[in-house]
């Protein structure tokens, strides 16, 4: 398949710049352009990344207002745009922006975020701090409609399926641990080295707009690097706006599950702790069924002080086998395969 060309470029023979900014669209032209404004005004001074807008297939003007873009598109960073000829989805989408890409560092946004004041210092700073070993590095990201955190990092449930951390820790922790570890990160604000991103081969394209960000994070973990919230940077999110985001999301958890099963259960992915967490109050509510040694062995794992108790292990491998027999129904004799 070609590579897309650019239609809009303000490509120099001078150095590469140290940010490329990845901008996947389709449709939702207001969210894009409220994007694009807010993105213009919150870049701090003396930092002039390439910004790539990339339409996806758009139908509703989206195109029509790219091509009449200016290379500066009203503000100071360099934008190039490029179309693809039909719509390819998500994963395609971007990996063909970040091979137009110059930047040594990647900075992927959706199109429909409101990006804040100080918002992308602290993702900065965060990959500095982690050096050598970081991973992909996300950020707060509240609902546009509720004002509730949406994302604060990705996490694991009892059942072994990954969800969106929507808790955020105590101020003065968030002031004293800046850089929150997890397993995993939205790509709807995901910062990440070039060379990383080389190295793990991008988003598996077998994901259809859902999965490969949390795929790819594994990867980084299987690369022994460590994934990470900033949790100074906060930036508003119209959750879910593009159209047909939802529509895949079945197969792309299946898919995602059987292809890490065993990292999903592992420690650290958060699977047993929220075992844990679910036990304890059934325990509390009667106290005369208590089991004081799984009781404490929770208790102690919930606080990172002990392995995962046996019953835990064997409660999140339970659930995961319900979520296996669950997706063995749904999809009868076509079960999305894990490669």
């Amino acid at each position: 398949m070609p590579r897309p060309q650019p239609v809009t470029s303000s490509v120099s023979t001078s150095a590469p710049p140290l940010l490329s900014v990845v901008v996947p669209l389709y449709n939702c032209l207001a969210l894009t352009q409220a994007m694009l404004a807010s993105l213009q005004v919150t870049l701090p001074p003396g930092l002039t990344p390439e910004i790539i807008l990339i339409d996806d297939g758009s139908t509703d003007g989206t195109r029509e207002w790219l091509a009449g873009l200016s290379p500066t598109g009203g503000g100071t960073p360099p934008i190039r745009v490029l179309l693809n000829e039909r719509n390819l989805g998500y994963a395609i989408t971007n990996n063909r922006a970040v091979r137009a890409a110059r930047g040594e560092l990647l900075l992927l946004l959706n199109s429909d975020l409101i990006l804040l004041p100080g918002w992308l210092p602290p993702m900065l700073r965060a990959h500095r701090r982690l050096g050598r070993r970081a991973g992909l590095i996300g950020n707060v990201q509240r609902d546009v409609a509720t004002g509730c955190v949406d994302h604060a990092g990705i996490t694991v449930t009892h059942t072994g399926k990954p969800v969106h951390v929507r808790r955020l820790p105590p101020l003065l922790l968030r002031w004293l641990r800046p850089v929150r570890r997890v397993p995993a990160v939205t790509a709807a604000c995901l910062l990440v080295a070039r060379r990383l991103w080389e190295e793990l081969g991008g988003f598996d394209e077998g994901f259809i707009n859902g999965g490969e960000d949390i795929d790819l994070c594994f990867r980084a973990r299987a690369h022994g690097r460590i994934n990470a919230v900033a949790l100074r940077s906060c930036i508003r999110h119209h959750v879910s706006a593009s159209p047909g985001r939802k529509l895949r999301d079945e197969e792309n958890s299946c898919r995602l599950v059987r292809r890490w099963q065993r990292e999903l259960l592992a420690p650290g992915s958060g699977a047993t702790r929220d075992w844990c967490r679910r036990y304890l109050p059934r325990v509390w509510d009667n106290p005369r069924s208590i089991e004081y040694r799984l009781a404490v062995g929770a208790c102690l794992h919930i606080a990172g002080l002990a392995p995962a108790p046996a019953e835990a292990i064997a409660g999140v491998e339970a659930g995961q086998a319900g979520e296996f027999a669950r997706w063995d129904a749904m999809f009868a004799r076509s079960i999305p395969a894990a490669d």
